[in-house]
């Protein structure tokens, strides 16, 4: 199987995330600000990924597959550490609630796809703005929540900052969640796809969502 530069740049990222697990808890001086910079760093290559595909009409069967794993893993792995770091109190409670949502709309959204898939009707839960926003929202509220430092009244103020975009995140999670669920509940009842607002375009190799 011949693997182009977009799934390259995917496996890169994928590759990213044990750097960014061990500098995360790696005691140095500036190992949040690290662990930052690889997580920009594994997002660029997520934007990058899919412009090269579709500037270099790369795509491929395995790099559409790869992709929206690579994103799902990224945010995940990112929102587990940082649960983990933040135990106790309304603030540890707030951050694992939002995780808990954001992690459950990206199974539930992926379970409904390969089932639209099935059907042959995935082309009615394509990607939509109030899910590039709500990807968008996501990747800064976990780079500011990452660079904080707890134990300094200036990284606290910081600390919520983060929360306060991750909460704006997990709200549109929710949105976008009933987004694509009424995009695909006439097809749920066995009725004709109702495509009212659903964005079609095909042609992108990243599928953030």
């Amino acid at each position: 199987m011949h693997i182009n530069l977009p799934t390259w740049l995917t496996l890169f990222r994928v590759a990213l995330l044990p750097v960014m697990v061990v500098v995360f808890y790696w005691q140095f001086p500036g190992h949040n600000i690290t662990a930052a910079i690889v997580f920009i760093l594994a997002a660029i290559t997520d934007w990058l990924d899919g412009y090269l595909a579709r500037r270099l009409n790369q795509t491929s069967a395995f790099g559409a597959f790869l992709d929206p794993v690579a994103d799902k893993l990224m945010v995940a792995v990112t929102l587990f550490l940082l649960v983990e770091a933040h135990r106790g109190g309304w603030p540890g409670i707030v951050m694992a609630v939002t995780a808990a949502i954001i992690v459950g709309r990206e199974i539930s959204v992926s379970a409904l796809r390969e089932w639209m898939a099935e059907i042959g009707m995935r082309a009615a839960v394509k990607v939509a703005f109030v899910g590039k926003l709500k990807t968008a929202m996501q990747m800064v509220a976990l780079v500011v929540l990452i660079v904080q430092h707890e134990k300094s009244a200036e990284a606290l103020r910081l600390y919520h900052i983060g929360e306060g975009l991750l909460v704006i995140a997990g709200v549109l999670t929710i949105w976008s969640g009933f987004y694509y669920l009424r995009a695909a509940w006439p097809m749920m009842r066995g009725e004709p796809p109702h495509r009212d607002g659903v964005e079609t375009d095909s042609t992108s190799h990243s599928t953030n969502a």
